[in-house]
């Protein structure tokens, strides 16, 4: 049996101060990884690394950047690897604005485009040498189950989120030889500021009280309930396991069955 362990294995986890990238972070700890959490709020990253599992000796730590400024983000992390390797990448940032895209001004696609697509590239590109020396590699993108089927009034991000989905599977089929993976997790409506922000978007374009447009939602997902950030974590920790070994190029959607798609 494939072990679960990540004992010596360090994770790079973007956006990692809350929500599903914080969970993730406290996932893989758990499991015994060293992380290196990265977000632009020092302040937050701090109080964030506090709460990872330590018990096995995890050595944690955090990078400050922005991913509103690519080459921030790039010189960040190229001088922290200057001497250290990833094992386990976490790609992983806060959706774009609520709205139609019919609506949508060119440089909302274009700020939306650089700091998922074009961030995710980066972090890929820094940590893949490493990643081919050791011959084990896991990168694993939180993207959204708008690549299955895009979702009403997201009109942004369910554009660029389908463009990093195919840049995954691209990724994917080019890393396999040299033992990376490269997944993605497809959250559906999980309870993070996320879903709060769109929540009171609809409030405010409807005028709907915010507990009937909390049931409508609801009454799209069979198991009749939102996500929680833990859950979608612990798909995040598989996918990073040793267990996970021969999952690759895939999109998983973790959304309490709401995907009408198989």
């Amino acid at each position: 049996m494939l072990s679960m362990s990540l004992k010596n294995k360090t994770a790079l986890v973007a956006g990692s101060t809350q929500g599903i990238g914080l969970a993730s972070a406290q996932a893989l700890a758990s499991l015994g990884a060293n992380c290196v959490l990265i977000s632009r709020s020092e302040e937050k990253l701090k109080v964030a690394m506090a709460t990872l599992d330590n018990s096995a000796g995890q050595k944690h730590s955090y990078l400050v950047a922005d991913f509103a400024k690519v080459q921030q983000v790039e010189e960040v992390v190229a001088q922290y690897l200057k001497d250290k390797i990833i094992d386990i990448l976490v790609n992983n940032s806060g959706g774009p604005a609520a709205g139609p895209a019919s609506d949508a001004r060119p440089e909302q696609f274009m700020d939306a485009f650089q700091q998922h697509l074009i961030c995710n590239h980066i972090l890929t590109t820094l940590v893949m040498p490493g990643m081919k020396a050791t011959g084990h590699g896991r990168i694993i993108n939180i993207i959204s189950t708008s690549v299955k089927i895009p979702l009403k009034n997201l009109g942004v991000s369910n554009t660029i989120r389908g463009a990093v989905a195919s840049w995954a599977k691209t990724m994917a089929n080019e890393l396999g030889k040299f033992g990376i993976t490269v997944n993605n997790v497809l959250p559906g409506a999980t309870a993070t500021g996320r879903l709060e922000a769109i929540i009171n978007n609809k409030v405010s374009k409807t005028g709907l009280a915010q507990d009937v447009i909390e049931k409508e939602m609801l009454e799209e997902i069979p198991a009749g309930r939102f996500g929680k950030p833990e859950e979608i974590a612990a798909v995040v920790a598989f996918l990073a396991s040793p267990a996970a070994s021969y999952v690759n190029g895939t999109s998983i959607p973790v959304d309490g069955g709401r995907t009408g798609s198989i």
